[in-house]
């Protein structure tokens, strides 16, 4: 079975994902398209070099739908001959992408790939689809549906993380995010967004709060207690699922939560063959993938079994892993984590997370996969994992090792 290499991975800088944010004038498609040509001109490959674009987006509606993989294709210097494919696995739509890629080439239905996701929020709402998993009475009667942060707040309440563990995270995450900005360490992988005139737009993630620190994390109110107390509230409809609590302590604020932003990401995938021909050397080898459904009521929990599964795919134990990026949705999701695998906290996130950098859906995982593997580069690890959880129950992970 060809082994699958990761050659290059590169993201635009996120942008606040609000009509204010540096990259609210950028659509979906041209954000896409961007990273699609840097990855051309990096590598200098031709435009008919991949067999496909595989291409996660969560909000697939209005300017992100009608397989917006394939619209960023022809918006590209790709040739017109490369399909584009659009997956969505929610949260993990990014790494699936990538995941998919890998599969492929495994599988010997292609030599190279280009992997990624995009998610302009500040264009297209979370949301805006719809979502029959929360108003479709014939599934919500068996699966109780609560919003995703009342869920992270059933996890805190579950496992026992109170409000200042939650924000002392949180305050964690600001400080890597700065330092490692501070110390170039995305300077590899960040592709400078400028505008169809040349003139730049955005070079820097923007939604960063250095400084931030528990005494401002403490000023916030509980995003979801009115939504999960207010009758009736979500509170009732997670209890009957979790009749063991006599109440749901509200841990989250916008502060401990990720961030909403746009952002766009890019992974090369391929096969020795595929490097060969096009004179690229591998940076890593995607070791093995992983996804699993989870509880759907409590949803973030898909971390722990995903990377549990992954694990035994590759015939490895945590401790093997050098470096992990899990994604931080919310605080509690990665205190989990820790909490599950007794993992040394200075493995996870070591450059800040979501809280601090934001969030953008489709592309977070592919984000994910570079930020890793800068990291385990300029630290000389060799093995690393990224898991994120997803919306209605999953879990997706990966294991990458350094070539």
């Amino acid at each position: 079975m060809p082994e699958a290499f990761i050659y290059d991975a590169l993201r635009s800088p996120r942008g606040r994902g609000r009509p204010d944010g540096s990259l609210h004038e950028v659509t979906a498609v041209r954000l896409s398209a961007l990273m699609l040509d840097a990855m051309l001109a990096r590598n200098g490959l031709p435009g008919d070099a991949v067999e496909d674009v595989i291409w996660g987006n969560v909000t697939q509606v209005g300017e992100q739908g009608g397989c917006l993989a394939r619209t960023a294709v022809l918006a590209s210097g790709l040739s017109e001959a490369v399909p584009g494919l659009s997956v969505n696995r929610f949260c993990a739509s990014g790494l699936e992408a990538v995941n998919l890629a890998a599969a492929q080439v495994r599988g010997g239905a292609g030599e190279g790939f280009i992997a990624g996701g995009v998610e302009m929020m500040s264009r297209v709402p979370m949301g805006s689809d719809g979502a029959a998993v929360a108003v479709d009475p014939a599934v919500t009667f068996r699966h109780p549906f609560v919003p995703q942060g009342i869920a992270a707040d059933l996890i805190a309440t579950l496992h026992g993380f109170a409000r200042d563990d939650v924000d002392a995270f949180a305050v964690e995450s600001q400080a890597r995010a700065a330092r490692a900005w501070a110390e170039g360490r995305f300077a590899r992988s960040i592709v400078p967004v400028t505008d169809v005139n040349g003139l730049p737009i955005l070079a820097r993630d923007e939604h960063l709060r250095p400084g931030t620190d528990m005494q401002a994390l403490g000023a916030l109110a509980p995003a979801f207690r009115e939504l999960g107390e207010t009758m009736p509230g979500f509170d009732a409809v997670a209890l009957m699922r979790y009749p063991q609590l006599e109440r749901i302590a509200h841990v989250h604020h916008a502060g401990n939560s990720s961030g909403i932003v746009d952002g766009a990401a890019a992974v090369l995938v391929g096969s020795a063959a595929f490097g060969a021909r096009h004179g690229l050397t591998p940076r890593a080898r995607i070791v093995a993938t992983a996804r699993v459904g989870s509880e759907p009521t409590i949803m973030l929990t898909g971390p722990v079994p995903a990377t549990e599964r992954v694990l035994a795919a590759a015939g490895m134990q945590v401790s093997d892993i050098d470096l992990f990026e899990v994604n931080e949705a919310f605080a509690a999701v990665v205190l989990r984590f820790l909490q599950a695998f007794g993992v040394d906290p200075a493995r996870v996130n070591p450059n800040g997370g979501a809280i601090a950098l934001g969030h953008p859906l489709g592309a977070t995982g592919a984000m994910l996969i570079g930020t890793l593997l800068d990291e385990m580069e300029r630290t000389g690890r060799a093995t690393g994992l990224v898991t994120l959880c997803v919306a209605s129950g999953m879990g997706a992970a990966t294991i990458i090792e350094r070539v």
